[in-house]
């Protein structure tokens, strides 16, 4: 009876929210997509229909997206965050999400856990409680584990783990998430984009049965950086191996570019390309990628996500 009242309470949530428009979805969409009893799918993946944040503090708290998309005048319908190894799924702020007509994109970092004794099966007890608690949440959530592979800069990362290892523990927690019948998540593998010092992504690639999403994470350092070799060439070169959708699933712009060029050629890139869409990176790390610290940018992000979203 909890469970049922708590439904009701974030439907009639939702059947305001639908009424108003989601920019990913049009109404009817919507509501079947999350109104709907239960999702025994992945998400959608019509180009150029996702808008989605990261903002530091969730999942503790939604007020920071809330207060993002005061500022940018489009609700995201992808919220991003990411969650160590051992923590279990955030069912909290996933219905906060499902009430602001958002998904929760989850990233799973295993930190210093060893990808081998994953794909051996030691931490299947954890898996097992994290993918019955996202099937008891019964709506859409994009999972990632272990991104950005090619980078060299995390623990199970190109100079750290062999692409295998990184391969089979892929496999492994997507064939325990599908034993446990958690058939609700949109699989989402991210690599960097591709730069000096980064590895060619196909050698993580576990193949198309395995993977929902392609995610590519790349930033806009300075004036000399442009859609094409931020993002062009990733695309072309996982476009060698694989036909599914791309988001670009992590984006910034460093204060010393150039948004007001930048800025518009990354949406055209976007409908171009056919890409579902983006996720803002709106915090610091390394450099300040935050809109509200960013005049310019916010200002040409903010007419983009007009254009594209209305």
């Amino acid at each position: 009876m909890i469970r049922i009242a708590r439904w009701g309470a974030v439907a009639a949530g939702l059947a305001v929210l639908t009424a108003c428009g989601n920019p990913g979805f049009t109404g009817s969409e919507a509501a079947r997509q999350y109104l709907a009893p239960a999702m025994h799918a992945p998400l959608p993946h019509r180009p150029a229909s996702y808008l989605g944040t990261y903002e530091p503090g969730v999942p503790r708290s939604y007020r920071p997206v809330e207060h993002f998309t005061a500022a940018v005048g489009h609700a995201p319908n992808l919220v991003l965050y990411y969650s160590a190894w051992g923590k279990p799924f955030d069912t909290s702020f996933a219905d906060r999400a499902l009430v602001h007509g958002a998904v929760p994109l989850v990233q799973i970092d295993p930190g210093t856990t060893s990808l081998r004794a994953i794909a051996a099966g030691r931490f299947d007890s954890y898996l097992r409680s994290y993918a019955s608690r996202v099937r008891a949440f019964g709506r859409p959530v994009v999972i990632g584990f272990a991104r950005e592979m090619n980078g060299s800069w995390y623990r199970w990362s190109i100079k750290h783990v062999p692409a295998r290892i990184w391969i089979a523990a892929w496999r492994h927690i997507f064939e325990v998430f599908r034993q446990q019948g958690t058939d609700n998540v949109t699989w989402q593998w991210t690599i960097n984009s591709l730069s000096r010092g980064i590895g060619p992504p196909r050698a993580w690639w576990p193949g198309d049965r395995y993977v929902t999403w392609v995610g590519i994470d790349g930033y806009y350092y300075n004036i000399d950086s442009n859609f094409e070799n931020v993002f062009g060439r990733t695309i072309t070169a996982v476009r060698r191996f694989t036909g599914k959708p791309i988001l670009i699933s992590e984006v910034g712009m460093a204060p010393q570019s150039e948004p007001v060029a930048q800025m518009p050629a990354l949406f055209t890139g976007i409908r171009q390309r056919r890409l579902l869409g983006l996720v803002w990176f709106d915090a610091r790390a390394l450099r300040d990628w935050r809109l509200e610290n960013n005049p310019a940018a916010f200002r040409a992000f903010r007419q983009q996500v007009t254009r594209m979203y209305s």
